[in-house]
């Protein structure tokens, strides 16, 4: 009888001790996460959606800054958003300018 508690209690700490190593193992670094074709498409697509928005962003804000207000009246859009494209050409090229 002592020898099965033995062994039974033998075969629970090396399962034991197999299931807490295992998972560290197994784990995947920040290296091989983003390995597969997929992923790193997907990343890609992220990266250049999020330069996009920032870019727009930018542009709108340089717009904005110049007179243009896209939630203000809008009866004369066109108008409004070229008079502010052209103010904001005219900084852009005056910064140049500079020394």
């Amino acid at each position: 009888m002592y020898q099965i508690r033995m062994a039974a209690l033998a075969l629970v700490v090396s399962v034991a001790t197999a299931g807490l190593t295992a998972p560290v193992a197994m784990a995947q670094t920040a290296d091989t996460a983003a390995s597969t074709p997929k992923q790193v498409q997907k990343a890609q697509r992220k990266a250049d959606r999020k330069a996009a928005r920032a870019k727009k962003n930018a542009e709108l804000k340089d717009l904005e800054k110049n007179g243009y207000q896209p939630g203000g009246d809008q009866t004369n859009y066109p108008q409004n958003i070229q008079n502010a494209e052209k103010k904001s050409a005219e900084a852009k090229a005056k910064a140049a300018s500079a020394p």
